[in-house]
């Protein structure tokens, strides 16, 4: 797996669980999922992701998106 997937896969699990438990147990949950959304939109924009620099350090193979 690529960086750009793991990337693509952790933000889609946590706008998942947010949504589950904001379905659940409450929905100020929501807010991560906010959250999630925005940090996306100016990863595109600035091409700075804290994911990336984790899985980075994990030995993720390095993809195109983030370099």
């Amino acid at each position: 797996m690529t960086l750009d997937r793991a990337v693509l896969v952790f933000a889609g699990l946590v706008v998942l669980v947010a949504v589950t438990l904001a379905w659940l147990v409450n929905p100020w949950w929501l807010a991560l999922a906010a959250f999630a959304g925005v940090n996306m939109i100016q990863a595109s924009f600035t091409g700075f992701c804290p994911a990336a620099i984790v899985f980075k350090k994990l030995g993720v193979r390095p993809g195109t998106a983030f370099q």
